[in-house]
């Protein structure tokens, strides 16, 4: 009876224990992350190629509707351009930044960086063109680099690998030269079509100018991310509510468009100021950016299962993903949780309502909407919120 009695109060023991615990059958966002990722090669890969196809299911009308002109984004081609396929290299830079994994270090050398490579161009100043080389000469657009200038960048900062920051050197000299004196300054979006000035090209340029300059403490690269970074405040800045409108033209006239991403690279760039400089303007100019952008970006929502949270309103991910990228720059700062929690609310809500049958998410964040073709770089986005959002 005795050792009946005390079975039965080990056995409820180990309830409360399990009863206690997160649902085990739930992954961490570390996990999801890499379950995504494999998810992505699966039905995004081409045996015997380091390179992907921009949509799964593939589809071989598809015509990119991102590029410069009506010459650009042919139907049929069977690669992504390079914008989806940089997202591989930044999906595994914040993976690699959060586990240290000499592993993933080592898929970014041997699996990425080869891919990418099909991308580079040797037209003076070196670059990276906006698709295949063993194609048709193709455009380059200046944000395009930006993007791999900055994870080349951070693979610097993380493993200490000179090549990665003499790459990263490399692509800012093409960068710069997207830069004049036409409206005061500021960087042309694209290479081969200087009709406007992006924030786009401008705002991460800000961030990409900081990242070098914590990589080799050259001051220039420090003050070059002063004036750009005043420039881009003083024409595409909205005063009313600190955010970021698209781009500005030749002629002067503003694309009033608000991408989450442009505000995003704003409030990371003031944040990263103000981590380098601790003036307290920096942090206060973050932290307008980052509360206007939590009301504009994000809607109140009640889920299924009850609970409200600020739901993402319907963008692609992937300028969610470069819009969090500032939120964690921010959280590091002022340690304020609010908008890290709802990060981390979308985050689980998408794990467990948006994904499909392959492993793979839904573009609608309501999640009335399925989409019978999903974009690489909307999947890809998901892996590096979840890698980033992983480290908080």
């Amino acid at each position: 009876m005795k050792k009946t009695f005390i079975l039965t109060v080990i056995c409820l023991m180990q309830l409360v224990q399990v009863l206690a615990q997160p649902n085990s059958a739930v992954p961490s966002f570390a996990e999801q992350a890499a379950i995504s990722l494999d998810s992505i090669y699966k039905h995004y890969g081409i045996k015997g190629e380091y390179l992907l196809r921009e949509n799964f299911p593939y589809d071989d009308s598809y015509k990119a509707s991102y590029l410069a002109g009506p010459d650009e984004g042919k139907k049929g081609n069977a690669y992504s351009y390079l914008w989806p396929f940089s997202g591989s290299l930044s999906a595994q830079v914040a993976r690699y930044e959060l586990h240290k994994d000499p592993k993933i270090l080592k898929e970014i050398k041997t699996k990425v960086l080869p891919g990418l490579e099909h991308y580079y161009d040797k037209r003076e100043p070196y670059g990276y063109a906006s698709y295949v080389k063993n194609a048709p000469l193709s455009d380059r657009f200046y944000d395009d680099n930006v993007w791999l200038g900055i994870d080349f960048a951070d693979l610097y900062l993380n493993s200490k690998d000179k090549k990665f920051l003499a790459k990263s050197e490399e692509i800012w000299r093409f960068v710069e030269s997207g830069m004049d004196d036409k409206l005061g300054g500021g960087i042309y979006w694209c290479e081969q079509k200087k009709e406007s000035k992006n924030t786009c090209s401008n705002a991460p340029a800000v961030v990409y100018l900081l990242k070098l300059y914590e990589a080799t403490n050259n001051r220039a690269y420090l003050e070059k991310a002063e004036k750009l970074y005043q420039w881009t405040k003083e024409h595409l800045e909205d005063p009313a509510d600190h955010l970021y409108f698209d781009n500005i033209s030749l002629t002067g006239k503003v694309n009033k468009t608000k991408f989450p991403y442009n505000s995003g690279q704003m409030l990371q760039s003031a944040a990263l100021f103000y981590k380098i400089t601790k003036d307290q303007k920096y942090l206060k100019e973050a932290q307008e950016i980052a509360a206007s952008a939590h009301e504009y970006f994000f809607q109140d929502k009640a889920l299924n299962s009850g609970k409200k949270i600020k739901l993402f309103k319907n963008s692609d991910s992937w300028f969610i993903a470069v819009m969090l990228r500032g939120f964690v720059e921010l959280y590091h700062a002022d340690k304020n949780p609010l908008y890290i929690n709802s990060f981390k609310d979308n985050l689980r809500y998408a794990w467990t309502d948006l994904r499909d049958e392959h492993g793979l998410f839904n573009k609608d964040w309501t999640g009335e909407k399925k989409s019978s073709k999903k974009w690489l770089l909307d999947q890809l986005a998901m892996v590096e919120m979840y890698a980033r959002i992983a480290s908080i």
